[in-house]
């Protein structure tokens, strides 16, 4: 296993939190020829968009407006959760957002560069209980 992606998510009294998520892979022959690949189980999506957050924009406190997965591709930002713990997040990182139906979180970009993201929406839009 290997931490893959942080996820934030709400509890059953509506705080939301981060959780850092390891990943189990299986070797399989996921594209023969070629040598055999650690690939994790697949996951349903329902469509991918990029978006992107101009230098100095700050959202305030908002829930995700569907399950979805977030790959940053460029810039960065800070995300705080209603548990007080805030984090930052940049090109490489990963964050699945699942705090659908609590106070959510609020983020905001750092720096003076556009912050890049390729999301990815999930077919299940309701989020595990924890």
């Amino acid at each position: 296993m290997a931490k893959i992606y942080t996820r934030i998510y709400a509890d059953a009294n509506g705080v939301s939190h981060f959780e850092d998520v390891d990943v189990d892979f299986e070797t399989v022959d996921y594209a023969p020829p070629s040598p055999p690949l650690d690939v994790s189980e697949m996951q349903s999506v329902t469509g991918y968009a990029f978006l992107r957050a101009p230098a100095g924009w700050s959202g305030e406190w908002h829930p995700a407006p569907y399950r979805q997965l977030h790959f940053y591709l460029s810039g960065e930002v800070e995300a705080q959760v209603s548990d007080g713990e805030v984090r930052r997040f940049s090109a490489g990182s990963a964050v699945l957002l699942e705090d659908l139906s609590c106070k959510g979180h609020r983020s905001r970009t750092i720096g003076s560069s556009d912050v890049l993201l390729a999301i990815i929406r999930m077919a299940d839009e309701s989020a595990p209980k924890t």
